[in-house]
């Protein structure tokens, strides 16, 4: 390998992670501004709640379409494309004042965020230019980029908000996503790229991709994570007022949640390079399932609340490298980036649920309990749908080999251990 390329696999890491920093951190701070837009249209917050939710479906939507784009011309021009949306849709936020003009507003942030900073194009862009034995790492340092803009942009969000409004807060993040532009430049055709091994350029068609249960299997488990998350990141400043805690406090959470998964999420990568990837996303959907139900047990003290915050981040995205990681080792990685898109359409296809019925159920019942109960019965429905899967490449199948038996590859036999 050229001496060079280690340091440029690096690079484009670093770059995909700064855009997953300003992508997810703006995301996930939203939660914050949730009461102050509601306060300052009065659309109530059922309505809020389902435009954020759609907000989370539109952006999933918007992936596989980037993704497909960005396979065939490249990711540069779709990233500045983005960060332009971005920072546009973010701009009009302050100066909406109906129901419509906040569901088209938060559609435009949809897809200009997919477009600037999704997981499938930044991972499928990392995984086409690091070589093998790094790109494990590489995908965990580009998913702990988005904690990072998580916990950044927490507390940073809501000092903003607090010393300065909510407008003028999201003014800021509108400014913020302008960087988009000049990280795109670390994405263009020219930029060198290792050769792939001859299984990985044995990729599996996506039609028959998408006809395997093993892919399906996979992004099911995803979905599972697309609910907690989202439900996690809208509702808990909601859950941590209606304890009667400071509203500080939850910018805080945030933080927290940031700082733990950048440790979680390097980890996860770092494990799937010396373990079973399978393993890794069961163990990480068992914690969260024990997380819930403990957290449930204890006081809500704010001490609870920061203990649950950690222990949460630690598993929060660390499941975006194995899964990443599966679909590559299945599936190859020449349509990586359409693939990961749709995995990322079915997480957001739970975000929506997890967002949405999280209002939902507050309002109809006054109480967030159906939803933590959601939330431990998915995390074992999670760590089962695992279970079938054989970490063995579908595109290593003989050539003359139907797509049926490709699929087949990839899962257990009945009775299998």
């Amino acid at each position: 390998m050229h001496p060079s390329r280690p340091l440029h696999g690096l690079s484009i890491a670093l770059a995909a992670a700064a855009l997953m920093a300003i992508t997810m951190g703006s995301r996930s701070s939203f939660g914050l501004f949730v009461a102050p837009l509601n306060t300052a249209t009065g659309l109530g917050l059922v309505t809020i709640s389902f435009a954020v939710a759609l907000n989370q479906l539109l952006w999933g939507v918007a992936q596989p379409f980037v993704g497909l784009i960005a396979d065939r011309h490249g990711g540069a021009r779709v990233i500045a494309v983005g960060g332009l949306g971005l920072a546009t849709g973010s701009a009009l936020l302050p100066f909406v004042g109906s129901a419509a003009e906040l569901v088209l507003a938060l559609a435009l942030l949809a897809f200009a965020g997919a477009a600037a900073g999704s997981n499938g194009l930044l991972l499928g862009e990392v995984s086409r230019r690091v070589s093998a034995q790094r790109r494990g790492l590489a995908v965990g340092i580009v998913s702990a980029g988005g904690s990072a803009g998580q916990l950044l942009l927490g507390p940073t969000s809501q000092g903003m908000i607090t010393a300065a409004g909510w407008q003028q807060a999201m003014l800021g993040l509108a400014a913020l996503a302008l960087l988009a532009l000049p990280l795109a430049l670390m994405f263009r055709a020219s930029a060198g790229r290792p050769a792939l091994s001859a299984q990985e350029s044995a990729s599996m068609p996506v039609r028959d991709a998408l006809t395997s249960p093993a892919f399906w299997l996979v992004t099911g488990g995803f979905f599972v994570c697309g609910f907690h998350v989202s439900f996690l990141i809208s509702h808990m400043p909601g859950v941590i007022a209606d304890c009667g805690l400071p509203a500080s406090l939850a910018g805080w959470w945030i933080a927290v949640v940031g700082l733990c998964n950048v440790i979680g999420s390097l980890l996860a990568g770092a494990a799937i390079r010396r373990g079973s990837m399978r393993r890794v996303l069961m163990v990480l959907y068992g914690l969260r399932a024990l997380g819930v139900a403990s957290f449930l047990a204890l006081p809500k003290t704010e001490w609870v609340m920061l203990g649950f915050a950690a222990w949460m981040g630690l598993t929060y995205m660390a499941t975006l490298p194995p899964t990443v990681g599966l679909v590559g080792k299945l599936f190859g990685l020449r349509h990586m980036a359409t693939l990961v898109g749709v995995v990322m359409l079915v997480h957001q296809i739970g975000a929506f649920l997890g967002v949405w019925l999280g209002g939902i159920v507050l309002t109809v019942t006054g109480s967030y309990d159906w939803m933590w109960h959601a939330d431990i019965a998915l995390a074992l429905l999670a760590v089962a749908i695992h279970l079938p899967l054989v970490e063995r490449p579908a595109a290593q199948s003989a050539p003359s080999a139907t797509p049926a038996a490709a699929a087949a590859a990839v899962l257990r036999p009945a009775g299998a251990g």
